[in-house]
């Protein structure tokens, strides 16, 4: 499994550095802290959405009107420091990039995440 992820997080870098056309003193600069960035989301999904969502998964009709709400809660919370991050790297790329390829590099990762669905949905498709 930790080689797949080590495999996708090639496959997405060589994406996003087609996609944005760096320079070598661009990409000095941006990989560090995109590296950074992506850590900090893949941490956050891993722990909070992961228990967020086996809960949802196995409990969800025997939680109590309270318990969803907390619920609730914390994926509003989830949601919000996923956005805070995003604003982060943002700042962070803006004295380093250009807004066009920061612009560029946000098309990038959604055409990256579209790219894999459907790879997920025909493999899926091709083995019922």
């Amino acid at each position: 499994m930790a080689q797949r992820g080590e495999k996708l997080k090639a496959y997405k870098t060589a994406f996003i550095t087609e996609a944005l056309d760096l320079t070598a003193s661009e990409a000095e600069k941006f990989w560090p802290i995109y590296n950074v960035h992506e850590d900090k989301m893949m941490a956050l999904r891993k722990s909070e959405r992961k228990e967020i969502f086996e809960t949802v998964r196995h409990n969800l009709e025997s939680l109590s009107e309270e318990e969803a709400n907390k619920l609730i809660d914390r994926m509003v919370d989830l949601k919000s420091k996923e956005f805070i991050y995003e604003k982060e790297l943002i700042q962070n790329l803006k004295g380093i990039l250009p807004a066009k390829k920061i612009i560029r590099l946000k098309k990038a990762e959604e055409e990256f995440k579209h790219m894999l669905l459907d790879k997920f949905r025909n493999r899926k498709g091709r083995h019922p």
